[in-house]
Protein backbone atom coordinates (compact mmCIF):
# COMPACT_ATOMS: atom_id res chain seq x y z
CA UNK A 1 0.00 0.00 0.00
CA UNK A 2 1.11 4.02 -0.86
CA UNK A 3 3.02 5.74 2.23
CA UNK A 4 1.94 9.32 1.48
CA UNK A 5 3.87 10.27 4.76
CA UNK A 6 6.99 8.63 3.85
CA UNK A 7 7.00 10.04 0.02
CA UNK A 8 6.55 13.35 0.94
CA UNK A 9 9.48 13.18 3.73
CA UNK A 10 11.41 11.45 1.13
CA UNK A 11 10.61 14.66 -1.59
CA UNK A 12 11.62 16.79 0.85
CA UNK A 13 14.86 15.47 2.14
CA UNK A 14 15.90 14.55 -2.15
CA UNK A 15 14.23 16.34 -4.30
CA UNK A 16 12.89 19.78 -2.85
CA UNK A 17 15.37 22.42 -3.55
CA UNK A 18 14.85 26.41 -2.77
CA UNK A 19 16.65 29.14 -5.07
CA UNK A 20 16.23 31.00 -7.99
CA UNK A 21 15.14 28.22 -11.39
CA UNK A 22 13.47 28.49 -15.07
CA UNK A 23 11.62 25.84 -15.33
CA UNK A 24 10.78 23.31 -18.63
CA UNK A 25 8.07 25.82 -18.88
CA UNK A 26 9.97 28.89 -18.84
CA UNK A 27 8.59 30.21 -15.93
CA UNK A 28 10.98 31.52 -13.32
CA UNK A 29 10.40 30.16 -9.82
CA UNK A 30 12.05 29.98 -6.57
CA UNK A 31 11.78 26.26 -5.74
CA UNK A 32 12.72 23.56 -7.49
CA UNK A 33 11.18 19.27 -7.79
CA UNK A 34 14.40 17.55 -8.74
CA UNK A 35 11.98 14.24 -9.73
CA UNK A 36 14.69 11.75 -10.72
CA UNK A 37 16.04 12.29 -7.00
CA UNK A 38 13.02 10.20 -5.91
CA UNK A 39 11.94 8.39 -9.13
CA UNK A 40 15.74 6.47 -8.91
CA UNK A 41 15.87 5.70 -5.28
CA UNK A 42 14.73 2.22 -4.86
CA UNK A 43 12.19 3.24 -1.77
CA UNK A 44 11.09 5.73 -3.94
CA UNK A 45 10.44 4.09 -6.81
CA UNK A 46 8.49 1.84 -4.88
CA UNK A 47 6.44 4.14 -3.11
CA UNK A 48 5.67 6.12 -6.30
CA UNK A 49 4.95 2.41 -8.09
CA UNK A 50 2.48 2.00 -5.27
CA UNK A 51 0.79 4.92 -5.28
CA UNK A 52 -0.22 5.08 -9.01
CA UNK A 53 -1.46 1.75 -8.97
CA UNK A 54 -3.48 2.84 -6.45
CA UNK A 55 -4.53 5.37 -8.01
CA UNK A 56 -5.09 3.79 -10.90
CA UNK A 57 -7.12 0.73 -9.02
CA UNK A 58 -9.51 3.03 -8.35
CA UNK A 59 -11.03 3.20 -11.81
CA UNK A 60 -10.71 0.54 -14.38
CA UNK A 61 -6.79 -0.25 -14.79
CA UNK A 62 -5.04 1.12 -18.51
CA UNK A 63 -3.29 -1.67 -20.39
CA UNK A 64 -0.27 0.29 -20.37
CA UNK A 65 1.48 2.73 -18.74
CA UNK A 66 4.24 5.27 -20.14
CA UNK A 67 4.82 9.05 -20.88
CA UNK A 68 7.67 12.00 -22.55
CA UNK A 69 11.33 9.78 -21.96
CA UNK A 70 13.48 10.70 -19.50
CA UNK A 71 11.47 12.35 -17.14
CA UNK A 72 8.58 9.02 -17.13
CA UNK A 73 10.95 6.74 -17.88
CA UNK A 74 11.87 5.16 -14.74
CA UNK A 75 8.15 5.93 -13.04
CA UNK A 76 7.37 3.82 -16.35
CA UNK A 77 9.89 1.17 -15.59
CA UNK A 78 8.74 1.16 -11.40
CA UNK A 79 4.52 0.80 -12.54
CA UNK A 80 5.36 -1.86 -14.46
CA UNK A 81 7.75 -3.96 -12.17
CA UNK A 82 5.25 -3.32 -9.06
CA UNK A 83 2.12 -4.20 -11.39
CA UNK A 84 3.64 -7.85 -11.94
CA UNK A 85 4.53 -8.37 -8.38
CA UNK A 86 0.67 -7.48 -7.76
CA UNK A 87 -0.30 -9.68 -10.12
CA UNK A 88 -2.19 -6.89 -12.34
CA UNK A 89 0.64 -6.70 -14.93
CA UNK A 90 0.78 -3.37 -17.18
CA UNK A 91 2.83 -2.65 -20.04
CA UNK A 92 5.26 0.39 -20.42
CA UNK A 93 6.04 2.26 -23.19
CA UNK A 94 7.93 5.34 -23.96
CA UNK A 95 7.19 8.39 -26.35
CA UNK A 96 10.32 9.70 -27.98
CA UNK A 97 10.89 13.97 -28.23
CA UNK A 98 11.85 12.94 -32.19
CA UNK A 99 11.12 9.96 -34.32
CA UNK A 100 13.59 8.08 -34.25
CA UNK A 101 15.49 8.40 -38.01
CA UNK A 102 16.09 4.49 -38.38
CA UNK A 103 14.12 1.38 -37.96
CA UNK A 104 10.09 2.03 -37.45
CA UNK A 105 11.15 5.49 -37.31
CA UNK A 106 8.01 6.10 -34.78
CA UNK A 107 7.72 8.24 -31.52
CA UNK A 108 6.00 5.26 -29.78
CA UNK A 109 7.85 2.59 -28.19
CA UNK A 110 7.05 -0.23 -26.42
CA UNK A 111 4.82 -3.25 -26.35
CA UNK A 112 1.73 -1.12 -27.01
CA UNK A 113 -1.12 -1.39 -30.28
CA UNK A 114 -3.27 0.67 -31.10
CA UNK A 115 -6.69 0.76 -29.60
CA UNK A 116 -4.75 0.14 -25.97
CA UNK A 117 -5.82 2.34 -23.23
CA UNK A 118 -3.00 3.95 -21.78
CA UNK A 119 -2.32 6.35 -19.02
CA UNK A 120 0.78 9.07 -19.40
CA UNK A 121 2.69 9.27 -15.96
CA UNK A 122 5.00 12.55 -15.21
CA UNK A 123 6.87 13.48 -12.73
CA UNK A 124 6.13 16.93 -11.62
CA UNK A 125 3.84 18.96 -13.68
CA UNK A 126 3.61 22.63 -14.17
CA UNK A 127 1.95 23.72 -17.00
CA UNK A 128 1.29 20.56 -18.82
CA UNK A 129 3.30 21.03 -21.45
CA UNK A 130 5.13 17.66 -21.79
CA UNK A 131 2.67 15.57 -21.26
CA UNK A 132 0.22 17.13 -23.46
CA UNK A 133 2.92 16.58 -26.29
CA UNK A 134 3.07 12.56 -24.74
CA UNK A 135 -0.94 12.70 -25.32
CA UNK A 136 -0.53 14.00 -29.03
CA UNK A 137 2.26 11.49 -29.82
CA UNK A 138 0.15 8.87 -28.15
CA UNK A 139 -3.47 9.38 -29.57
CA UNK A 140 -1.68 9.88 -33.14
CA UNK A 141 -0.06 6.30 -32.87
CA UNK A 142 -3.89 4.93 -31.94
CA UNK A 143 -3.74 4.61 -28.27
CA UNK A 144 -6.24 5.40 -26.06
CA UNK A 145 -5.13 7.73 -23.46
CA UNK A 146 -7.04 7.64 -20.23
CA UNK A 147 -5.54 10.52 -18.31
CA UNK A 148 -2.44 11.31 -16.49
CA UNK A 149 -0.76 10.56 -13.47
CA UNK A 150 1.59 12.80 -11.70
CA UNK A 151 4.18 12.41 -9.13
CA UNK A 152 3.61 16.15 -7.86
CA UNK A 153 1.00 18.61 -9.00
CA UNK A 154 2.77 22.24 -8.84
CA UNK A 155 -0.92 23.41 -9.01
CA UNK A 156 0.10 26.05 -11.95
CA UNK A 157 -1.99 25.41 -14.77
CA UNK A 158 -1.51 21.29 -15.65
CA UNK A 159 -5.02 20.59 -14.32
CA UNK A 160 -6.63 22.65 -16.05
CA UNK A 161 -4.67 22.51 -19.63
CA UNK A 162 -5.19 18.85 -19.28
CA UNK A 163 -8.75 19.22 -18.65
CA UNK A 164 -9.62 21.63 -21.69
CA UNK A 165 -8.17 18.61 -23.26
CA UNK A 166 -10.24 16.37 -21.85
CA UNK A 167 -7.67 14.40 -20.21
CA UNK A 168 -8.23 13.97 -16.18
CA UNK A 169 -5.01 14.57 -13.51
CA UNK A 170 -4.57 12.78 -10.90
CA UNK A 171 -1.05 12.79 -8.76
CA UNK A 172 0.08 11.32 -5.49
CA UNK A 173 0.87 14.89 -3.98
CA UNK A 174 0.23 18.32 -4.67
CA UNK A 175 2.57 21.49 -3.78
CA UNK A 176 0.24 22.46 -1.08
CA UNK A 177 1.85 18.60 0.88
CA UNK A 178 5.32 20.57 1.39
CA UNK A 179 3.33 23.92 2.52
CA UNK A 180 4.07 25.91 -0.19
CA UNK A 181 0.67 27.84 -1.85
CA UNK A 182 0.49 27.67 -5.12
CA UNK A 183 -0.15 30.95 -7.59
CA UNK A 184 -2.12 32.79 -7.58
CA UNK A 185 -4.07 32.85 -10.32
Amino acid sequence: MYDKEALIALVRQKALKFGDFTLTSGKKATYYLDGKQVTLDPHGARLIAEGILDLLAADRLPDAVGGMVIGADPITSAVVTMSAVRGTPLRGFMVRKEAKGHGTNQYIEGPVAPGDRVAIVEDVVTTGGSSLAAIERATAFGLKVTGVVAIIDRMEGGAEAFARAGYPLRSLLAITDFGIAPPVA
